[in-house]
């Protein structure tokens, strides 16, 4: 009886604890994109030196860069590092060759300035920031409209997994064009003007199914992604929450639930991680080249893949994506639960203060 009571007391709190807007879900998640983003550059941005360092890229190579939060195709555009032409932060040089992740990270403090590492910022935030809105706002609203309750009742392990994969669906759907726009632009330099000429010539000679190009293998593993990550976060969240015995648990809690499901997803997802990037930079090598290229299609991409490599080559990086993609999980959702957590404690001194009779 007293644990029937205890669940029953959880779910009546959990019905007061929804009471924020859509607005105010959009600012939670913007706030929480933009500080995923700031906390998680600098390892990629050390990352891609490194890669650089050991193959140098050459102008028009587009490589991929990618935080645990977005993922975008880059191109290099200075020349061969002369001093006519200007080196961008991917292709700087330091006197002393990097030995190391943590020796970069020093090197490049102490010679390029701290903000250095923060180069590649601007690229993630273009985007990043209004993907995630659009994904975790859209979570959030499917959720409710599911009637899930924070894992509290039988049988609603699906709702999160559902919810996941009609919000990440959504949000890639939505942002797909908006990145292949911004592909195009970086890669041929062009002015807002061309790319919009250059984008009314494409979708008359080829239709608008082209400002989706690339769509498949980007969800073919975000979908599955998603699925996993909000089942494992809202299974480790309310373990949680029957452990401490409330519905509302700390900052460090969420941490954990997020950084513990992102690592799962991230790890039984990977061959659809590499797989995606292999066809991002096909794509993108195809978008620089105005379309003279020809592509193959995933399942092609997976045979040639399997025939050339063996199964091991689906399974290639797996710790440095979980490095990324664990810490940036952990990040966003625990900064996004905190900002919704304030704007509640607002909205209820609000609804105290409507409730007071005015004297």
């Amino acid at each position: 009886m007293s644990e029937r009571s205890n669940n029953d007391s959880l779910k009546k709190s959990c019905d007061t604890m929804n009471n924020i807007t859509p607005w105010q879900q959009m600012i939670s998640s913007c706030t929480g994109a933009v500080l995923t983003s700031f906390f998680v550059t600098p390892l990629d941005v050390v990352k891609i030196r490194l890669q650089a360092q050991k193959s140098p890229m050459k102008r028009g190579q587009c490589f991929l860069y990618c935080n645990g939060l977005m993922d975008h195709v880059c191109w290099c555009r200075n020349g061969n590092g002369n001093n006519t032409k200007p080196v961008h932060w991917y292709k700087r040089g330091l006197p002393e060759p990097f030995t190391g992740t943590l020796d970069a990270f020093i090197k490049i403090s102490r010679r390029e300035g701290p903000t250095s590492l923060w180069s590649g910022l601007p690229p993630t935030l273009v985007m990043a920031v209004p993907a995630t809105v659009v994904y975790f706002t859209c979570y959030e609203q499917c959720r409710n409209k599911l009637g899930y309750r924070d894992g509290l009742q039988e049988g609603q392990w699906w709702k999160p997994m559902a919810a996941g994969v009609v919000a990440r669906t959504w949000a890639v759907t939505l942002i797909s064009p908006l990145e292949m726009v911004r592909t195009k632009m970086q890669s041929e330099q062009l002015s807002y003007t061309a790319v919009w000429q250059s984008v009314r010539k494409m979708v008359r000679q080829e239709g608008i199914i082209r400002l989706w190009m690339g769509l498949g293998p980007t969800l073919l593993r975000d979908v599955p992604f998603s699925a996993l990550y909000w089942f494992g976060y809202e299974s480790f969240r309310s373990m949680l929450q029957r452990i401490h015995g409330k519905i509302r648990i700390g900052f460090w809690d969420n941490f954990f639930a997020g950084a513990a499901s992102g690592a799962i997803a991230a790890i039984i997802t990977l061959p659809f991680d590499v797989i995606k990037t292999h066809r991002q930079i096909e794509l993108g090598n195809v978008m620089g080249s105005s379309g003279e290229k020809k592509t193959s299609s995933t399942f092609r991409l997976i045979q040639s893949l399997y025939r050339q490599q063996g199964v091991a080559s689906l399974f290639t990086g797996i710790v440095p994506r979980v490095i990324k993609v664990a810490p940036a999980c952990a990040i966003m959702i625990s900064s996004y639960e905190y900002f919704k957590s304030v704007f509640r404690e607002h909205n209820l001194k609000a609804q105290k203060a409507l409730m007071i009779p005015s004297s």
